[in-house]
């Protein structure tokens, strides 16, 4: 799906949750959708700031947690200080650099048969899950070679 389909989409259900449009909302809500490197509200804003000079961090956070509840983006944190934030599109896995912190998204659809034998041999009922794989990245691992 494109990045237009992808923000007509979203701009729907934020219609039908009854959240009114800002052009910093916007704003915000396509950055995320074209962004690919699961940024923090500090890249957002920093990224957009020179559009929108009276936006704060705060704005940013702000429209991230409305944006989280209607559950058009995940709130990813891995231990590190700052949480990144993910556009919401099919489910999807990461892979994170252990030097640089480079998040990249895969898709392995098998991983839906883990939360059936789960709940198959646990007789939980299964909410969601969550994986991560850590290692190097490929521009990491070049440098270490130099």
């Amino acid at each position: 799906m494109s990045v237009p389909q992808h923000l007509k989409e979203a701009l729907e259900v934020l219609k039908e949750s009854g959240v009114r449009m800002t052009p910093q909302r916007h704003a915000i809500l396509e950055y995320l959708i074209q962004s690919m490197s699961h940024p923090t509200a500090d890249d957002i804003y920093k990224a957009l700031e020179g559009k929108f000079p009276n936006m704060s961090v705060a704005t940013v956070y702000n429209n991230l947690r409305v944006f989280k509840e209607v559950g058009l983006v995940k709130e990813l944190t891995y231990g590190d200080a700052s949480s990144r934030f993910d556009f919401k599109t099919s489910d999807h896995y990461h892979i994170i650099c252990e030097k640089c912190n480079k998040i990249v998204d895969f898709y392995y659809p098998g991983l839906d048969e883990v939360e059936h034998l789960a709940s198959h041999v646990t007789g939980f009922k299964v909410a969601h899950h969550r994986m991560e794989i850590y290692g190097e990245c490929p521009d990491c691992s070049a440098k270490e070679a130099h």
